[in-house]
């Protein structure tokens, strides 16, 4: 099953850049920029990773980006994130960046986005794979900061897919984010945004209403409103799910406990994602193993959640129908 897991094609569609930062990468960075940091080795690094809630994770992660100060800190990162992934036939990456976690303490927009669009473009050519970079804005800063990073962004469209919106869920509702989405719109950007993972099954409604997400991130929520459900389903509205993350945050006590099968056996576009995996405890491999492990997954419903990735991702319709046809191949063959 291993073996069938890690070949599968896959895209995974909910990856925050600086989630993978593996420990050891954060020490030399740090090394090498002269940054101080509050652990003393990578072993204390790790042990902090037992994370109570949301935001227990975001104080260590927002800690660990400040080693992140150079274009070639923001390719190295991207490009080992890329090796990872290709290991697992990761045939399609859309990639979350938070430029606010960098402009907020001096670094500028161009270092970060540079440095990762290098990466992005060496990944393509040396391990095929496509890709597309995503911008979030931080939902727990101002809204002033995030028309301001929107100004920042503009001289880079061409480097850009998409916005998102993430951080600290509870309180930050996603219609207060409403004019600045709307001006990413009129610029060509498609949307998503996270809602749905801590936060009530109305923020869900309100990415999709006020935001125009195309796709929802995380989403396990939303089984809790009936007609949510029978929405996400007839509209084909993807959940990009990242079980890992959501027991590492508990969200749920286990994956046993997950419902990400039953939402799959409702006919929603479920899609398998690692989030952060540096501090989650796995890449997006390892993510579909131990479910399909926890939730008796088969290997139709395997080659399903992987389809699903595709016809959730924002390729066009060209290059969608050839990884289709390569995942049919590979569960044929």
């Amino acid at each position: 099953m291993e073996a069938f897991v890690r070949g599968l094609p896959k895209a995974e569609l909910h990856v925050h850049i600086e989630g993978t930062l593996e420990p050891e990468m954060m020490f030399q960075m740090a090394q090498r920029n002269g940054v101080a940091l509050s652990f003393e080795s990578v072993e204390e690094v790790r042990a902090a990773y037992e994370f109570t809630d949301l935001q227990s994770f975001l104080d260590i992660y927002y800690e660990g980006a400040r080693v992140l100060t150079t274009e070639q800190d923001f390719f190295d990162l991207t490009h080992a994130y890329l090796r990872k992934a290709a290991e697992d036939n990761v045939r399609r990456a859309e990639i979350f960046f938070d430029p606010q976690t960098h402009t907020e303490r001096g670094i500028p927009f161009e270092t970060a986005v540079t440095g990762i669009h290098r990466a992005l473009e060496a990944g393509r050519a040396e391990l095929g794979i496509s890709s597309g970079l995503i911008m979030c804005f931080l939902r727990h800063l101002s809204v002033e900061s995030a028309h301001r990073t929107l100004e920042q962004a503009l001289p880079f469209r061409h480097l850009l897919l998409a916005v998102g919106l993430d951080s600290s869920e509870v309180g930050n509702p996603p219609e207060a984010f409403e004019a600045v989405f709307a001006r990413a719109r009129r610029e060509g950007l498609l949307v998503v945004a996270h809602a749905g993972e801590e936060g009530p099954p109305a923020y869900i409604w309100k990415a999709l209403d006020v935001l125009h997400a195309r796709r929802i991130d995380h989403g396990v929520r939303a089984e809790e409103d009936p007609n949510l459900l029978l929405r996400l389903a007839e509209e084909r509205i993807p959940l990009t799910m990242c079980p890992f993350s959501n027991i590492k945050l508990r969200v749920f006590p286990s994956l046993a406990d997950h419902n990400l099968k039953r939402l799959l056996d409702r006919g929603l576009v479920v899609t398998i994602n690692s989030d952060d995996p540096a501090y989650f405890g796995g890449y997006v491999g390892d993510n579909y193993l131990a479910v399909s492990e926890a939730l008796g997954l088969s290997r139709e419903n395997l080659g399903t959640l992987a389809g699903n990735s595709f016809e959730a991702s924002f390729l066009r319709v060209e290059e969608r129908r050839r990884f289709l046809a390569e995942l049919d191949r590979y569960l044929a063959g």
